[in-house]
Formats: structure tokens, sequence, C-alpha cells
């Protein structure tokens, strides 16, 4: 908890002198949440997913970041996506700057329906989500296309294709990876592709400058996981140049790390090599890793140990 009130203060401190929202602009950032609700995903991994979505909008800490901001306030829209042609947006544009307002738009979302239970098409999850933002009714110069998921494209477009032409329109894709520990019988692959699924994600979903990608270990610790990716998202234009990786290295510890001892770096081990590296968790029960895309044209490395994917305790 104190490590989170530093970070929350330097943000805090920082927004003053720190670039932030263009002159003009109604928001700090337009965000689209879109979480994965294909077939893989059973009716309690949906509600899990759900609560966590709904928790991680109206925490503290996300709140506190948001309101640091120079104007103080969010574009959040959510949509939910399956297979070719099923996508639906769930909540529409809503401004977030306060408690109020992030509780309202988490117990509409509880209160929602679910839309799809279909095949896994993220290349029509990152279409429909670029077209939500050209709709939006807000303006900000920073726009995140958020991606859940615990598997791999197997519908509809290539999903590189629209990875690169949203890159290519200025947006930023980050994903958020739920690891499955039962592959499907009959399509192993899918959920625990060659590499992992997390490799798979930056390798072929995120991109833009700075994209990251987020591991949570399994559904339970979802919530805990979109906690660190939000504050991460919402606070990365106010974070000092050459401080970012500290920063993403703290963040997703709230607050489980602060009670179960160990710090970040001293709870960590490589397990993997060159472009993949992965960091996990040596002696905590679960874990979550941030990934950053390999360096390529247009995109700013930051893979080097211990710098390229942070991990973090949940419960």
């Amino acid at each position: 908890m104190r490590l989170i009130k530093i970070i929350l203060a330097a943000i805090l401190a920082g927004a003053a002198v720190l670039p932030g929202a263009a002159a003009g602009d109604d928001v700090d950032l337009l965000l689209v949440l879109a979480a994965d609700v294909s077939r893989s995903i059973d009716a309690t991994k949906f509600q899990l997913q759900r609560d966590g979505y709904a928790a991680a909008i109206a925490n503290p800490h996300v709140l506190d970041t948001i309101k640091s901001g120079r104007v103080g306030r969010i574009g959040l829209t959510f949509i939910e996506w399956s297979g070719v042609g099923a996508q639906r947006v769930v909540i529409d544009w809503t401004a977030i700057g306060d408690a109020a307002a992030a509780k309202e738009f988490g117990d509409r979302l509880l209160e929602a329906p679910r839309s799809f239970a279909d095949r896994t098409s993220i290349s029509g999850a990152i279409e429909f989500a670029m077209d939500r933002l050209s709709h939006a009714p807000f303006t900000a110069a920073r726009r995140i296309i958020d991606i859940s998921g615990d598997g791999t494209n197997n519908a509809g477009r290539d999903v590189t294709a629209l990875r690169d032409e949203a890159v290519g329109k200025g947006l930023i894709i980050n994903g958020l990876v739920i690891l499955s520990d039962n592959p499907m019988s009959w399509n192993p692959d899918h959920t625990n592709p060659p590499g992992g699924l997390d490799n798979y994600y930056r390798n072929n979903v995120i991109g833009g400058q700075g994209a990251f990608v987020m591991v949570a270990n399994d559904f339970k610790s979802f919530g805990q996981a979109m906690i660190g990716k939000l504050i991460a998202e919402v606070a990365d234009d106010r974070i000092v140049k050459g401080r970012q990786a500290d920063f993403l290295q703290s963040v997703p510890a709230i607050p489980p790390i602060a009670q179960l001892g160990p710090s970040p770096t001293t709870a960590v081990r490589q397990a993997g090599s060159g472009a993949a590296t992965v960091w996990q968790s040596q002696d905590l029960p679960f874990t979550t890793g941030i990934c950053r895309r390999p360096q390529s044209a247009g995109h700013e490395s930051d893979t080097d140990a211990p710098h390229g994917c942070r991990q973090s305790a949940t419960r």
C-alpha cells in the first residue's frame, strides 16, 4: 500500500509539469475495453472476468490515477467479442472521472447479459474497436484498445493485418492474456499455442508506441491484473521518460505484494531468453506479467532484463 501511494504521489507531482492532454481535448484518454466471450470461456470464467472488470474500474488507485491527469477524466467503452461479426457494445462511451461514474459503469456491466459464445476473432474485435474510437463523442491525444482473451485468433481476417492497420492510425493495442492450465481437448493449440499465449499476443496482437501484454495466470487473478493494467494505461503519458520500466515494475503490485513481503525485483526469475523472455514468480502463488513488444520499426524496445516483462503477486 505504501508503494502505490508513493507511485501515485509521483504521478500527482508530475502532472503539473509533464505534458498531458493537448489543449482542447475533452478527456486524457480514449480507452476501449474489449473482452473475449468466446466459447472457451465458460459461465464461471465469464463471471470472474466481468467481476474483475467492474472492480478494477472502480478501484480507488485507478480513480486516483485518472483524476491526476490534465483533464482528470477518461473516455471509456466496454465491448464484448467472439467470432466473425460477433461484436457488441455493452456500455457505450462514458466519461469516468469520479467514484460515482465508475461505480455506475461497473454496476451496468454486472447487470448486462452475456453477448456471445462463438469462435475467437481477435481481428474482428480490433476492427470493431477502431470503429468505436472513430465515433467517440470525446477527443483525446491517446487512444488505446485493450484486448483481453484466452486464445488465439481462429476466425476472420488475419490479426496482424488488423493490428498493423490500427497502429497506422496512431492507435495503441495492449493485451491481457488469461492462461489456461487445461488445453481444450479438440484444439489444444488455441488456448496453449507453441511458445505460450503471451508470446502469441506479443508477436501478433499488440502494437503501437509502448504497447504491452499483461499475463493473468488464471481467471481468478484477472481482476488484480486488470487494476495494474488500467493504472499503467491511464498514467502512461505522465511517466518521466526513462523511468517507465521502473513504474511498470511497481504498478501491478496492488496490494498483495506489500502483504506477502518480497518485492517484484527479488521474486522473479528469468524463464526464457531473447525476444521471448518472460518473468515469473519463484515463490508466490500467482503471478501476472507485463511483456513489452520487441523493438521494430516505430516501436521502442523494452525487452532487456530486468525491464522486459514484469510480474506481481495476486491472490
